[in-house]
């Protein structure tokens, strides 16, 4: 069966698609492409998160690579995909092969291909990987590779530190709460608040392969234990990060979970009031226009790009932005990694909290003051091969109306966007990352939001 890199790296069921073979397999593509690249022999990063069978994957794709003569850097203990960009750009190597597999359910693994700007890999790069794989090819051994531990935390928690205000969270007093669902955020966020000075407790705080039996995704549905101790307990502000760290979770003080649409807007809207950035802002196609609106009021660009954070990451490269955001909890700001983390948004909760003496919710409630307020939603629909081929059907289509609603115009950067007016808006897309199909509906009432949701299922499943 084929290898496919989606919006994040490849996963697949451990033991399924998910074995040695097939990591051996890949870790040769992957090199393969670094030699064509003419980047052999050079310092590599090898790491992985807190699931099953890590260190044992991590292992075997150490070992080829420093059969093979590279310098191995393999880091110790669950590494965040964040940490493990910053790694790759602080050593110089020429890329990082992370085993994770996200958000996705405890009973997967993955390997994400990192390159030498700790970016994920483009899709020019993976699908050159993908076909080393399908044919097999391999380079030679060659001398002087070596695997040397490297601990990538104090450096990443050292960088953290020099774009976060945390004397300011300090001193604004409060209580935090963490949950990092059992996965490598622990010992990361935690530490660097408790350094500041800051208090914060600490939910899940040990490794679980399982992940509580539950996906690592800090979405709403999976913070209920979050939400309870941020009502029961007082707390200022309760934040979550996921499986490996690039997502981040958000819990106001009143227990409502700030949905990761909202949040991106609004932080946008204060790095540019608090840092005095004038560049622009960036979204996936996926993602609330809410953002747009933002960008209208400050006066500055903004980019839409397709869903998949390495698009974003280019933009972040060339200095171009002072915040890319997607609708999946995954954000970077300036100066900061071409690649998702959900460390430093949580800090920059935080510190926005701080900086501004309100609560999210408050905070929220201004903008929509200022900006206008638009709700969002997406749903999922099982891609079986029968959904696969209406899918290929419907983004082929040119309908003049859905579900009586006029198409003002159809975006086809990433699926098929149907564009209503008033900022209304649905898409319907394949996920990167699972099997199935996203349907993703905008619009300034949440009736209506439902409402072109199930519109779009309808006219996916027609």
């Amino acid at each position: 069966m084929p290898v496919k890199f989606g919006t994040s790296g490849w996963r697949s069921v451990i033991a399924d698609e998910f074995t040695f073979a097939n990591v051996e397999k890949v870790t040769s593509a992957i090199l393969a492409e670094l030699v064509s690249e003419g980047r052999s022999g050079s310092t590599l990063i090898v790491a992985h998160d807190s699931r099953f069978m890590g260190e044992a994957f991590s292992t075997v794709a150490a070992n080829i690579a420093a059969a093979k003569g590279y310098r191995v850097l393999r880091c110790t203990g669950p590494t965040p995909t964040p940490t493990v960009a910053h790694a790759i750009r602080a050593n110089n190597a020429i890329g990082g092969i992370n085993f994770t597999a996200s958000h996705n359910p405890p009973e997967y693994q993955g390997i994400k291909f990192s390159t030498a700007d700790g970016a994920p890999a483009l899709p020019e790069i993976t699908t050159r990987i993908e076909a080393n794989y399908a044919s097999n090819t391999v380079v030679s051994d060659a001398n002087g590779g070596e695997i040397a531990g490297h601990d990538p935390r104090p450096a990443y928690l050292d960088d953290l530190r020099s774009k976060v205000k945390l004397d300011l969270i300090a001193s604004a007093g409060g209580k935090f709460v963490y949950d990092p669902l059992w996965g490598t955020g622990r010992g990361y966020l935690d530490k660097i608040l408790r350094d500041a000075g800051v208090e914060v407790d600490t939910l899940h705080d040990w490794r679980d392969v399982t992940f509580g039996g539950q996906p690592p995704e800090p979405g709403e549905e999976h913070v209920g234990e979050l939400r309870r101790a941020v009502i029961e307990n007082g707390y200022k502000l309760g934040i979550a990060t996921d499986g490996d760290g690039d997502r981040f979770g958000v819990i106001d003080s009143d227990g409502t979970f700030i949905a990761p649409n909202k949040f991106i807007a609004l932080l946008a809207d204060y790095l540019y009031e608090s840092r005095g950035w004038h560049l622009g802002l960036a979204r996936s196609v996926a993602t609330s226009h809410q953002i747009d609106r933002v960008a209208k009021s400050r006066g500055v660009e903004l980019h839409e790009t397709p869903v998949g954070f390495k698009y974003i990451g280019e933009l972040i490269i060339k200095d171009q932005l002072i915040l890319g955001g997607e609708e999946s909890a995954g954000l970077s700001i300036r100066g900061h990694y071409p690649e998702k983390d959900g460390l430093i948004a949580c800090l920059l909760a935080a510190e926005m909290v701080a900086a501004r003496g309100a609560t999210i919710g408050e905070q929220l409630e201004a903008l929509y003051k200022r900006d206008g307020r638009l709700e969002s939603g997406r749903i999922g629909v099982k891609l079986t091969p029968e959904v696969a081929a209406k899918l290929k059907e419907k983004l082929a289509e040119d309908p003049s109306e859905i579900a009586g609603r006029a198409v003002r115009s159809i975006n086809r950067l990433d699926g098929v966007k149907f564009l209503f007016g008033d900022d209304r808006w649905m898409l319907m897309r394949p996920s990167g990352t699972e099997p199935m199909v996203r349907i993703y509906a905008e619009a300034a009432d949440a009736d209506e939001v439902n409402a072109l949701m199930e519109a779009g299922r309808s006219y996916l499943l027609s």
